[in-house]
């Protein structure tokens, strides 16, 4: 027979004045909610990547009603370069892989109603020449900061993922000075460009990230296995700063990549919805991973700060309690199970609410005090409170 567990008691009430983080916040007027759209990594990785790969994400975001989600960044991961930068010191793309250049494909994109992203780093080596064997030199922009932000502008860029890339123990850099040198680029440039920084929380960028880009990485990179995700899970019970302009990134979406079953997806997708995560896909979607990313419900949790992210409300050795207020007054919680067996999971609330599944898409009942439910074993519910 199944044992109830029953959480600490949350206070919606209080948990609704949570005060946003204080902060010299970079406000150049973008990520007023939390970016969404595609990445390439997670769906290619550096061998797999080119010209075509890019163009058939976008029209896969058009096509399946993910653009229309709020999926509308389609960002160009490492390896897009050429192996050396051209005779004026400026980037050029891999001729062979991006034959028709980045300013074409930007154009494909915007056409589409998108939003055109790409990738670079601080230090003098991208991640992928360390770690994959990319066969390229001098790509990195240490020296080139003004002009490759420049370049991007010229190009149509509208995201930059600026990851760190071991410039510290190849290139002596220092994080924020680095981060903070290319932000200062940008923000010469007309043209608007998001800034996503990536140093894998090494040096908790969430205390001094939201001075110098839009969204940061809070973690090191998110594997699909059930372990990776609660890792990082467990790792953002720290981490509550966001607010509208300056996001913390748990990084992508593993949605579709990998062995992790239909419950492990909602689950995860769950999380980070209630972290006001960023959203970014990485994969051609299955008819099962479109019915987690295109969930409606969840993704407007997500786009919704009311006063805080999302925090870990209570905990046990294999359950959590996640939730955070919304904007029109209720309150948004999940009921995560990272243990291998069903769990009955509950919540005492206070208040009068009305109750919605939002994984089930149905209002459940209402509460005076007490809300829970049945969640199977690495699983997860959702639900929406709304005041009566």
């Amino acid at each position: 027979m199944l044992g109830r567990i029953v959480l600490a008691a949350v206070t919606l009430a209080a948990a609704c004045i949570w005060p946003a983080a204080p902060g010299d916040d970079l406000r150049n007027g973008l990520a007023a909610t939390p970016p969404m759209g595609w990445n390439s990594w997670n769906q290619v990785g550096c061998d797999g990547l080119n010209e075509q790969v890019v163009r058939d994400a976008a029209d896969t975001l058009v096509s399946t009603g993910m653009r229309d989600a709020g999926y509308r960044y389609v960002v160009v991961d490492d390896c897009w370069q050429d192996y050396t930068r051209a005779p004026d010191g400026s980037l050029r793309p891999n001729p062979a892989r991006f034959p028709h250049g980045m300013a074409a494909l930007a154009e494909y994109v915007h056409q589409r109603g998108l939003l055109f992203g790409i990738y670079a780093v601080p230090g003098s080596g991208t991640c992928a020449m360390y770690n994959s064997g990319y066969p390229a030199t001098g790509i990195g922009s240490l020296g080139h900061e003004r002009q490759d932000a420049q370049t991007f502008e010229a190009w149509g860029v509208d995201f930059l993922k600026y990851d760190w890339c071991y410039a510290d123990t190849h290139d002596g850099l220092d994080e924020q000075a680095a981060f903070a040198k290319m932000r200062d680029e940008l923000q010469r440039l007309a043209r608007p460009i998001l800034y996503s920084i990536s140093e894998y929380g090494a040096q908790r960028p969430w205390l001094w990230g939201r001075a110098i880009a839009n969204m940061w990485r809070t973690t090191n990179d998110l594997t699909p296995d059930w372990s990776s995700i609660t890792d990082t899970i467990e790792q953002q019970a720290a981490v509550t700063t966001g607010s509208p302009g300056a996001w913390n990134d748990p990084d992508m979406l593993q949605v579709g990549d990998g062995s992790l079953t239909v419950d492990e997806e909602r689950a995860h997708f769950s999380i980070w919805a209630i972290l006001n995560a960023p959203l970014f896909s990485g994969t051609k979607p299955s008819a099962s991973a479109l019915s987690t990313l295109l969930n409606h419900e969840v993704i407007a949790v997500d786009q919704d700060f009311g006063g805080s992210q999302g925090r870990r409300l209570a905990v046990t050795a294999t359950t959590d309690v996640w939730g955070k207020p919304l904007s029109d007054g209720g309150y948004a919680l999940v009921l995560l199970n990272r243990g291998g067996t069903p769990a009955n999971i509950s919540a005492q609330v206070g208040g009068h609410w009305s109750v919605r599944d939002l994984w089930q898409h149905k209002d459940t009942g209402t509460s005076d005090g007490t809300v829970g439910a049945n969640v199977p074993p690495h699983a997860a519910v959702m639900l929406r409170l709304s005041p009566r």
